[in-house]
């Protein structure tokens, strides 16, 4: 039987939501988003992608040359920022395992560049940079700022869009509960049409 959800792997254009700009964990958490109709957009469904997303964050060069193996890593990292990010709004215990993945993220990367030693030229000091390292990094710096997120003041302002099916995240500015004006649209249409039935 086919899966009623059709996962949409070709680009996807949404407007940031609101912290995303400052928060890269919480810009990783909204990279899987559901769409009205049952489809859903994975704006890192493929190595080139996940790529793609890395460096438009600063996060990665252009040319890192990704494999599935890393995009699977920054998406399995995304499920466990996702599940954090989903505890703390509903105000429930995290999931060990969630909290696991993020400090095991922070910790895999050396903080500081290490002693090289070159037969000609001497002892030196540098951080190497194989597309794994590179991932690491990226997954590092993001899993920090997904703990930094959590333990800040921006805690309080978390939640999820007020808008099905939507499944992003956001960082509340006043009464706004839409990750975007496109959510906040559809909501009020949908109440527009309720209080139209009602009065048929």
């Amino acid at each position: 039987m086919r899966d009623m959800e059709e996962f949409v792997r070709e680009e996807v254009v949404l407007p940031s939501a609101p912290g995303e700009a400052e928060h890269p964990a919480l810009s990783l958490a909204n990279s899987a988003v559901t769409l009205p109709g049952g489809h859903t957009a994975d704006l890192l469904g493929t190595p080139a992608q996940a790529e793609q997303w890395l460096n438009q964050r600063d996060l990665a060069p252009a040319d890192t040359g990704m494999a599935e193996m890393c995009a699977t890593q920054l998406r399995s990292l995304r499920e466990q920022v996702r599940s954090l990010l989903a505890s703390r709004v509903a105000g429930q215990p995290a999931l060990p395992a969630a909290v696991a993945a993020i400090n095991d993220a922070m910790s895999r990367v050396p903080t500081a560049s290490l002693l090289r030693w070159d037969e000609k030229t001497g002892p030196y000091r540098a951080t190497p940079h194989p597309t794994t390292a590179i991932v690491e990094h990226a997954l590092a710096t993001i899993a920090a700022d997904a703990a930094d997120l959590l333990t800040s003041a921006d805690a309080a302002r978390l939640t999820a869009c007020a808008s099905p099916p939507c499944n992003r995240f956001l960082l509340k500015h006043g009464r706004r509960q839409w990750c975007s004006t496109r959510c906040g649209d559809r909501v009020r249409a949908a109440r527009a049409y309720a209080r139209r039935t009602a009065m048929e």
